[in-house]
């Protein structure tokens, strides 16, 4: 086993990452749960065109996809950082 094996086996190393991902994922919840309020009370806005003529629901989409591959990238740096 390598160095880096072992230490990312440590219980505090697991218990930071894990810390991490579950805010990350509260981040993302909190994103979605907004757009499904907007789908379920506000369906109207979502019809709206907003840039360039595509509708609250096409852009907030997207926006979910981009937000879930940027909260993977924070996640994989914060976790690849060495606990001092």
């Amino acid at each position: 086993m390598s160095d880096t094996q072992d230490h990312n086996e440590k219980p505090e190393v697991i218990l930071r990452n894990s810390r991490y991902g579950l805010r990350l994922f509260a981040v993302y919840v909190a994103l979605y749960g907004g757009f499904i309020f907007l789908a379920v009370f506000r369906p109207e806005s979502m019809s709206q065109p907003i840039m360039g003529g595509v509708n609250l629901a096409i852009v907030y989409g997207f926006t979910l996809i981009i937000a879930a591959l940027l909260l993977a990238v924070i996640y994989t740096v914060l976790c690849r950082r060495n606990i001092s």
